[in-house]
């Protein structure tokens, strides 16, 4: 009785022990935690593979147990381990010499082993890719903006119909409004693609009429995707796109190829190819009872062949008439991939929109690079257009005072590492070195020779290449940096058409500065009045008090200094060498005598001229800007014909000298 009585309390705490246990929460998890779930495909995930991963990550989200999306985030980051021993999975975190395991489950520290009793699991970059996508829905609500953002790059990357109902919740709480508006673009992408109802898809649709964007051009390609076919009759139920006739639409050398291809006609036979067959088969002096000396006709060779054809020895083929039979007995058509006639419609009214869109934005984006090229030539021929119009000197050497303002530029930022404050020394200094090298010039050489112009083109030619060389000894012969200020790079961008860079809108900015500040100079001063007053007529001008010698040597430095202003623009974006003004000294010529010599508005307008005209005729042929030059060259030969005083010419008697 006793030992009854015994057995009875024993069985009673053992019962009230098991209770207490299966009650405990933290038994519930182990019983249906992560952990669990894991082992079920223990060796997919200790070797991963991309298709057996896509099971796995499959059955993580069905299940959707706590904690799925943090192993996945881990498992792609490479941060899970194996245990050896058991084949449990566990986070790690290093912890001296070895690794402290984390529970995947509870996040509780297990202990510390050492790197040989774990085994760290490394999915490759497919594996990475797959568990990314899948991370995609949990990503668009995480705390973090980057990863928001990263699950939108996945989304845009590989498309899914899933995705859309995430996408949409995801909308309502999001915070940042940049990504707030990538989320609903996407979303309406999606919704283009794989939305329900139609009329849900046909709204979309006609939302990305004219959004000239490659993900919407993508997505209305696919959209108005087509595949080609042939048949006996044109098939029904399919979404036909257009139906083509041989000849007009094909050639019929493509459409046979299509039967072919389709296995409704035999392959063709060139005339080398049946006389190769024909060799091949020559037995005891002829072929298919046709003696080899009578194949010398194509009646013949034809009537040797169709006999091997009967009697098996060589494959069928089609003669030319039974070519034109089989291609007479198909039709040829293309259909559209989308079965939907509606959606089709859509997607085709839609690009067609988003193609004068894209016209009209190509367009625009020609004006902007004409402008940017036009206010470059501007720049580097408005010195020359003073100096040439002024004194009548063809100064060859011109280029080289841009290159002298793009090496001053240069030696300034070797000292002055701060690229703006650089900026704002070198343009003033190159000013004051290249007026003074024009001063120089001017009074050494140039005044000699102000009635003997061949001597002058020469003189100044043979300063071009000394100065160039003087270049190459103290700077070298490889390309010198001059960097721009970080304000001044990326570009500036109206859409995926337009854009232009910051440093070309800066050039465009200051070639407007110098614009007005000669027309200034010009208008509302007294160096201004005698320089015009010595155009015109230097002899009057001379009786009037006038030094014609004075305003000469100020006009030179003065078309110097502004070459060396342009040297540093243009060499922001331009390599830096001993040659590059000689990149610019036709440019500047042809932009002088096409707009008018001596005249700024003239200069302007020929610079317009000849930008406008190389950037359109560049985009007729972009991949050959050395066409575009000598086109451009012609044209302008041409256009001095009927022109020969330029755009805008002088007046007054300095107009017929």
């Amino acid at each position: 009785m006793h030992f009854l009585a015994y057995l009875g309390r024993v069985t009673a705490f053992l019962t009230v022990v098991a209770c207490g246990l299966l009650a405990r929460p933290d038994v519930a998890v182990a019983q249906d935690g992560l952990q669990s779930l894991l082992q079920d495909f223990q060796s997919e995930i200790a070797n991963p593979a991309r298709r057996s991963t896509e099971a796995v990550v499959q059955a993580l989200i069905a299940t959707d147990r706590p904690g799925t999306a943090e192993f996945l985030r881990r498992w792609q980051d490479r941060g899970v381990y194996e245990r050896s021993s058991d084949g449990l999975f566990f986070y790690a975190e290093e912890a001296g010499d070895g690794l402290r395991l984390i529970d995947i489950d509870s996040g509780a520290v297990i202990g510390a082993v050492s790197s040989r009793e774990v085994k760290q699991i490394r999915p490759n970059s497919g594996v990475r890719g797959v568990i990314a996508s899948a991370l995609v829905p949990y990503e668009l609500t995480a705390a973090d903006p980057e990863r928001r953002a990263a699950a939108l790059a996945a989304i845009a990357r590989s498309a899914d119909p899933s995705q859309i109902a995430p996408l949409a919740a995801a909308i309502e709480t999001e915070t940042d409004a940049t990504l707030k508006m990538r989320k609903q673009r996407l979303l309406a992408l999606l919704i283009a693609q794989f939305g329900t109802p139609r009329s849900a898809r046909l709204a979309a649709i006609d939302d990305l009429a004219g959004d000239i964007s490659l993900e919407a051009r993508s997505v209305l390609n696919q959209l108005a995707a087509r595949q080609a076919g042939v048949a006996a009759v044109l098939p029904a139920g399919v979404n036909i796109a257009r139906e083509l006739e041989p000849g007009r639409d094909i050639t019929e050398a493509e459409a046979y190829d299509r039967l072919v291809a389709a296995g409704l006609a035999a392959p063709r036979q060139s005339a080398s190819d049946l006389r190769d067959v024909l060799a091949a088969n020559i037995v005891a002096g002829s072929v298919a009872g046709v003696p080899v000396h009578q194949l010398n006709t194509e009646s013949a060779r034809e009537r040797a062949y169709e006999a091997l054809e009967k009697a098996g020895t060589v494959p069928q083929r089609a003669t030319g008439s039974e070519v034109a039979d089989a291609i007479a007995g198909h039709v040829f058509y293309e259909t559209y991939i989308e079965s939907d006639p509606e959606i089709t419609a859509a997607a085709e009214a839609a690009l067609a929109a988003t193609a004068q869109a894209l016209g009209l934005y190509q367009v625009l984006d020609l004006i902007l690079d004409g402008l940017s090229l036009a206010s470059i030539f501007f720049l580097a021929a408005i010195g020359l257009a003073i100096t040439f119009g002024v004194m009548g000197v063809i100064n060859m050497a011109h280029g080289e005072f841009i290159m002298m303002g793009a090496y001053t530029g240069y030696v300034v930022q070797l000292f002055i590492p701060d690229y703006t404050l650089s900026l704002l020394i070198a343009l003033p200094l190159a000013f004051a070195v290249t007026f003074g090298a024009g001063v120089a010039m001017e009074r050494l050489v140039i005044r000699h020779l102000y009635t003997r112009p061949l001597e002058t083109l020469l003189a100044t030619f043979g300063l071009s290449i000394a100065l160039q060389q003087l270049a190459k000894n103290i700077f070298g012969t490889q390309v010198r940096p001059l960097t721009s200020p970080d304000w001044l790079s990326g570009a500036l961008s109206l859409n995926d058409i337009v854009s232009i860079s910051n440093i070309r809108v800066a050039i465009f900015v200051l070639a407007l500065l110098f614009l007005a500040l000669l027309l200034f100079i010009l208008k509302r001063t007294r160096l201004g009045l005698e320089v015009r007053a010595v155009t015109q007529n230097p002899g009057m001008a001379a009786s009037m008090g006038i030094n014609p010698d004075r305003i000469n040597m100020l006009t030179f430095g003065l078309g110097s200094g502004i070459a060396g202003i342009a040297g540093v623009a243009i060499g922001l974006y331009a390599q830096v060498t001993s040659e590059m003004g000689a990149n610019y000294i036709v440019q500047s010529f042809m932009t002088v005598v096409v707009g008018g010599v001596g005249n700024v508005w003239g200069t302007l307008a020929g610079a317009s001229l000849i930008g406008f005209l190389q950037k359109g005729i560049e985009w007729f042929n972009p991949s050959n800007t050395l066409a575009a030059q000598t086109y451009m060259i012609l044209f302008i030969i041409l256009f001095i014909q009927f022109r020969p005083k330029g755009i805008v010419a002088l007046k007054g008697r300095a107009a017929g000298d």
